[in-house]
């Protein structure tokens, strides 16, 4: 059973996201969030698996609310809720620690499948979509590290071939296209990727992305 939390300072669309769950037999809505604050203090107390948090509420926005969530070390992971697929909010989100981002248009079945996603462990956007993503925003990255530099203490475990897809991975390769360009089998990928998370502490790709972005690994797209 996968534990849902709602925050959404809007009535009208936690309820509609609520009625939509609630008929689920393997989801639960345990509550609900109408700001930031209160859904810092929810996830706290119920201790969800997912929690939907739209980015713009009054007092503390989703991005605090995100940041708090994720800094308190809690199995609770974030799905954050936007309007534009490329809100820079939502990329602030993604910095601070959430596990994806989904369009509040999007059909019950992609947040239903979203919500599944991110429960198990998952990204929710695609590699491609966080490249996208990151070079638009790229100018709210602070000053990366030269290229190809090792000193940064998030790089100093990986093996080369570690290295290597770490590398892939900012530039937006599925494991796909890891496994046929790095001539390994996808299964060795999928070993790979998990270890590169585990090194640099990435709880999943879109926050090695960033990693990637952030220590100079990846540049972004002129």
């Amino acid at each position: 059973m996968t534990t849902i939390l709602i925050s959404d300072d809007q009535p009208l669309q936690r309820m509609g996201f609520a009625m939509l769950l609630e008929n689920k037999p393997d989801i639960e809505v345990v509550g609900e969030a109408s700001h930031g604050s209160e859904a810092v203090r929810l996830t706290a107390s119920l201790r969800p698996d997912v929690v939907l948090m739209d980015v713009r509420m009054p007092g503390m926005d989703g991005i605090e609310a995100t940041r708090r969530i994720v800094a308190s070390g809690g199995r609770s992971r974030i799905l954050v809720l936007t309007t534009f697929d490329l809100d820079e909010y939502a990329y602030a989100a993604l910095r601070a620690g959430a596990s994806g981002f989904l369009l509040k248009d999007a059909s019950p079945d992609e947040l239903l499948a979203a919500i599944r996603a991110v429960a198990a462990g998952d990204a929710v956007v695609s590699p491609k979509l966080t490249r996208r993503l990151l070079d638009a925003h790229a100018h709210l990255l602070g000053s990366p590290l030269t290229p190809g530099s090792g000193d940064h203490p998030q790089l100093r475990e990986l093996s080369e071939r570690e290295y290597e897809v770490l590398v892939a991975i900012g530039q937006g390769w599925t494991n796909t296209e890891i496994s046929e360009r790095l001539s390994l089998a996808e299964s060795t990928v999928k070993k790979h990727v998990g270890r590169v998370l585990s090194k640099i502490g990435a709880r999943d790709r879109i926050q090695a992305v960033i990693i990637a972005y952030d220590t100079g690994l990846v540049r972004p797209q002129s």
